[in-house]
């Protein structure tokens, strides 16, 4: 059988069913600090998610958690990091004080392509 492409755009036309649907979508995400909205002027979402699922046995067992943070709260989130590890480390002679970079993995990385990789 040979289907000419009058006869196959028809086909492919009634194949395809169509309906309005209703989708929930998200338009806006607050930071859990500062309870800021983080949309950016460009209208994109900006922000930073804080993921924490503690396995058995210890302390936390089971519990998960989730944070939203905007870019001004998640960078003081990691001055706060970096303040608590300088202090837990004050007296260790192994310790390196430049973590300036505590986290970064890659700079450069505007398509989330992994960039130019961790300096």
């Amino acid at each position: 059988m040979v289907f000419t492409g009058a006869c196959l755009g028809s086909l492919e036309a009634e194949m395809k069913v169509k309906e309005k649907v209703e989708v929930d979508t998200v338009t806006d995400v607050v930071c859990d600090v500062c309870l800021c909205s983080t949309k950016a002027n460009s209208g994109e979402l900006e922000f930073a998610t804080i993921n924490a699922c503690w396995g058995y046995g210890v302390r936390h067992d089971g519990e998960r958690y989730e944070l939203h943070l905007c870019e001004d709260c998640f960078f003081q989130a990691i001055a706060d990091i970096r303040k608590h590890r300088r202090i837990h480390n004050l007296f260790n002679d192994d310790y390196d004080h430049n973590d300036n970079e505590l986290g970064l993995m890659a700079t450069d990385d505007y398509f989330h392509d992994g960039g130019i990789g961790k300096p």
